[in-house]
């Protein structure tokens, strides 16, 4: 098939802006014929999976320049990413790393890989990658609007972009998301084409959905029940969920289903009434999200019987300003249990804000600590070692985690996890 390209996409292609982006267009362009895509779209967002990535470790080299070219542009030609921009029309930031921007030691890294991490990053810095380093950008002002098309390597982030904000993109891989940032192009497929995006399943709530824990598991089981290649559309009777409850929504559907959109009717843009989310052609079928589904689903998450806790993780998708003020306000003149680790996990912009606004000094004090860049999930069993129980406040982060601990791993909203860092235990309620 011949890919229909603009006249400025067809001097790239003739190497008019440099050999590096016209091997990202190359292989966008491959990548288009692959999935049957008959013209590209412009980017204007990317979030991307930089820095020392584990799987880079496969290309036996630390030049930076060789393991790009030969993981992210599968090429074995040398590209010089140092001395080549990024697509000036793409505004580009780095997704979660494998480790703090401050702290290796803390969750387990050695410096040495540390220094790796911050080696790449510096080349992706000089490509004219911003450096956000989250899972969550639009806290930090990444915000695609509505038509606007993006690429991300983070599916709650093409969640909630597609759904809240109506921008248009799906979530790619490492290698295609870096093409698409460098050429400023990407298929026109998926959720890049309106007729893609209309809702297929829709689902009553009637179970609670006051809190974004609520939310959270009604995400995970919404998630359970999607059928396959399905967009769903939420109904009923309850108040609209707020930005912290709709992330942590998104979030959790992403990790039990392959969607990456979502309508709530009557509030997300694309939803405003049943015949806009349906394209006029109705659901194929609708469920109920009930009470005894919400409590299967929080089966699932969390242990039943209570026990000891010396790990307890919040921020997945990372913490808004707002979350970390709630945490400083309960954690205010009390301790953390002797041997219990705390972690807040968020962007590192949002570490300073809360530094500015006197939260972390209180979050510190009562033993805990605010971690940037990475999660749990991301860094890897090594932040877990020689840990007796875990308590998470995401949905997404309790669903992964239990694949890398044998240890009991408790769900719950921040307050009982805190609850459970001063005691160093899980109780019953």
């Amino acid at each position: 098939m011949m890919i229909k390209l603009t006249d400025i996409e067809k001097k790239v292609l003739q190497g008019d802006s440099g050999r590096l982006q016209q091997k990202a267009l190359e292989n966008i362009i491959s990548y288009a014929e692959a999935l049957g895509a008959e013209e590209l779209c412009k980017v204007t967002k990317a979030t991307l999976g930089l820095g020392a990535q584990p799987y880079l470790n496969h290309i036996q080299s630390d030049d930076y320049n060789k393991i790009f070219s030969r993981v992210y542009m599968c090429t074995d030609e040398v590209l010089d990413i140092s001395h080549n921009k990024f697509s000036a029309s793409c505004f580009c930031m780095t997704c979660t790393e494998n480790c703090d921007t401050e702290d290796y030691e803390e969750v387990g890294l050695t410096q040495e890989y540390f220094d790796k991490n911050g080696r790449f990053l510096e080349f992706a810095r000089a490509a004219g990658v911003s450096m956000a380093s989250t899972c969550a950008p639009y806290l930090l002002g990444w915000l695609p609007l509505k038509g606007e098309h993006f690429v991300t390597t983070e599916s709650s982030n093409a969640m909630f972009c597609n759904s809240l904000l109506g921008a248009c993109g799906n979530p790619d891989g490492v290698e295609a998301a870096a093409w698409s940032a460098i050429c400023g192009r990407t298929p026109k497929w998926g959720l890049h084409c309106a007729e893609n995006r209309y809702a297929t399943h829709e689902f009553k709530i009637q179970c609670p959905a006051q809190s974004a824990t609520d939310w959270d598991l009604i995400g995970y089981t919404i998630g359970r029940m999607l059928p396959a290649g399905g967009i769903p559309v939420i109904t009923g009777d309850f108040d609209y969920p707020t930005t912290v409850e709709v992330k942590q929504l998104f979030a959790s559907i992403a990790t039990t289903s392959g969607a990456v959109m979502c309508h709530i009717l009557g509030m997300t843009p694309e939803g405003q009434t049943m015949a806009m989310a349906t394209g006029g052609h109705g659901v194929k079928e609708s469920f109920q999200v009930s009470e005894e589904e919400y409590r299967k689903s929080l089966n699932v998450l969390c242990d039943a019987a209570p026990g000891p806790v010396d790990f307890i993780s919040l921020g997945c998708p990372h913490y808004t300003l707002e979350e970390i003020r709630d945490v400083a306000d309960y954690l205010c003149d009390k301790k953390i249990m002797a041997g219990v680790r705390l972690y807040i996990w968020t962007a590192y912009p949002l570490k300073e804000m809360a530094r500015a606004s006197g939260y972390l000094s209180i979050i510190e004090n009562a033993g805990g600590r605010i971690m940037t860049s990475s999660c749990p999930i991301m860094v890897g069993e090594s932040i877990m070692k020689n840990s007796r129980g875990v308590a998470l406040d995401g949905a997404k982060q309790a669903h992964y985690i239990r694949s890398m601990t044998d240890v009991p791993v408790y769900f719950g909203d921040k307050y009982r996890c805190l609850d459970t860092a001063l005691t160093g235990k899980w109780d019953l309620r």
